[in-house]
């Protein structure tokens, strides 16, 4: 097995994903996953590809880096382990959708994200997006929670609420299941 990571960083613009994918076609890697964001005008992407035995993380970075000098990209690439996960392979509990939004504050990814680790659940999935000022509509942060059979929910859900409330946010926990059947009426 020779699966890597692959992380792109850089300026936003039009083809960044055609140019980058197109690269790895012609390197015969096969591409596994592939996340991508734009934060303001900066793009992230973040690509996992089954790659040829006998091309190192290094041949790779090295030719993308070739291909792409010159347009602003920091590409890095690096190994995954043995025990990374196959296309598809879902997280070990079920998922929770937590979305508060209200006034802005400094620190409060850092608060929310501290409950989280501390009840052992983890984020797969966050997005927040800060505006500002008092406006809820304006401050939003949505996090998708791996919640495992071993982690208290009631106590986990509370300590989340307190601090919504401490910090005076609307907060909503989900089900993801719930929140598909929703969306889907």
């Amino acid at each position: 097995m020779n699966k890597l990571i692959i992380t792109v960083l850089g300026k936003d613009r039009p083809g960044i994903i055609a140019q980058v994918t197109t690269d790895l076609f012609d390197l015969d890697c096969n591409l596994e996953n592939v996340n991508q964001m734009i934060l303001q005008n900066q793009f992230a992407g973040f690509f996992i590809v089954e790659a040829p035995e006998g091309l190192s993380p290094e041949n790779i970075q090295a030719e993308l880096s070739k291909r792409n000098n010159g347009n602003g990209l920091t590409i890095h690439v690096q190994r995954l382990g043995k025990d990374a996960a196959g296309p598809g392979d879902a997280p070990g509990g079920e998922i929770f959708l937590i979305t508060t939004i209200g006034p802005d504050q400094k620190g409060l990814v850092a608060r929310f994200s501290s409950i989280i680790a501390s009840h052992n659940a983890n984020i797969v999935n966050l997005k927040a997006v800060f505006k500002g000022g008092s406006d809820p509509n304006a401050n939003v942060m949505s996090y998708q929670v791996d919640v495992t059979g071993d982690v208290d929910t009631q106590k986990l859900f509370t300590a989340l609420r307190e601090k919504a409330e401490e910090l005076a946010l609307d907060i909503r926990i989900q089900h993801r299941n719930i929140f598909d059947a929703i969306n889907k009426i």
